[in-house]
């Protein structure tokens, strides 16, 4: 493996507040995005996702404040997706500071804002996600809205057009496994690695560190996104205001936290255990 593996937070948002889920709902609020996102930047990250996970379910987009503080004081590059739903949004995302746009629902829908998007802001501005549901007959199929909307498209010949598309990234997502912290689904992200030769980025179920070498050494993926490790990481050691949010539910911030599903970690604990399992990754 001669590729450098990259490391990129995900950070989900809803209003103001940074949330997490499980199987992408029952959102939790973790705190502002914007300190998240200044704090990953410091300590090692490759490059960040903002997802606005309900835009697309209400059909808008309030992300532009928190991509412009974001991106004021970080210099890796941003991708933002959620809400995206025509080429003047994605215009209007990579003024306000994001590096590049991740689509799913609105290429679900029509599957040739991807080809228009790529032919115009060039096709490694435009990422697409794919969140993926295992069905009883052993097959995937893709979602949308956190997992919420059948589209009845099955994943791997999904992702083979969005590549044809001229797509520059995909984003698997196991909705399965989402936030368990029982470890990637290894058959998914490996098939879709080895299909494609675009990049792929694997999210969705690291409980603890070995779980992403592991995953790694099975699969051809170029990076992974990984969420509860860190966030729970960063909430569990730091003190946060957002338990008194007006917005959303704190009620976990205000509680007593458990974090017993994951070995929670920080960005450089999992390059250091990328390196020593001889996976390339920047320190």
């Amino acid at each position: 493996m001669s590729k450098y593996i990259r490391i990129i937070p995900r950070l989900d948002i809803k209003g103001p507040n940074l949330v997490k889920g499980i199987h992408l709902e029952g959102l939790r609020v973790m705190g502002k995005p914007e300190v998240f996102a200044k704090y990953y930047y410091e300590t090692g990250a490759d490059e960040l996702l903002l997802m606005d996970v309900v835009a697309s379910l209400y059909g808008r987009n309030s992300i532009h404040e928190i991509i412009t503080k974001t991106a004021k004081s970080i210099f890796i590059p941003i991708t933002v997706g959620g809400g995206l739903r025509s080429l003047e949004d994605i215009k209007q995302i990579l003024r306000a500071g994001a590096d590049k746009v991740c689509l799913n629902t609105a290429a679900i829908g029509n599957p040739n804002i991807i080809k228009e998007a790529s032919l115009r802001f060039g096709s490694s501005t435009i990422v697409v996600a794919i969140e993926a549901i295992k069905h009883p007959d052993g097959k995937y199929y893709a979602y949308t809205d956190n997992g919420r909307e059948y589209t009845g498209k099955e994943v791997f010949q999904w992702a083979s057009l969005v590549q044809d598309l001229g797509a520059g990234e995909i984003i698997i997502t196991s909705v399965d496994f989402e936030g368990t912290g029982k470890g990637f689904d290894i058959s998914l992200i490996s098939q879709m690695s080895k299909l494609l030769s675009i990049p792929v980025i694997a999210h969705g179920g690291a409980g603890k560190v070995e779980d992403i070498s592991l995953m790694l050494k099975e699969s051809d993926v170029y990076a992974v996104s990984v969420a509860s490790l860190l966030h729970y990481n960063y909430v569990e050691n730091n003190l946060t205001d957002s338990a008194n949010s007006k917005e959303g539910n704190v009620e976990f911030l205000k509680s007593k936290r458990s974090f017993s599903t994951f070995k929670t970690s920080t960005i450089s604990q999992i390059k250091d255990n990328l390196k020593d399992n001889g996976i390339p990754c920047r320190i």
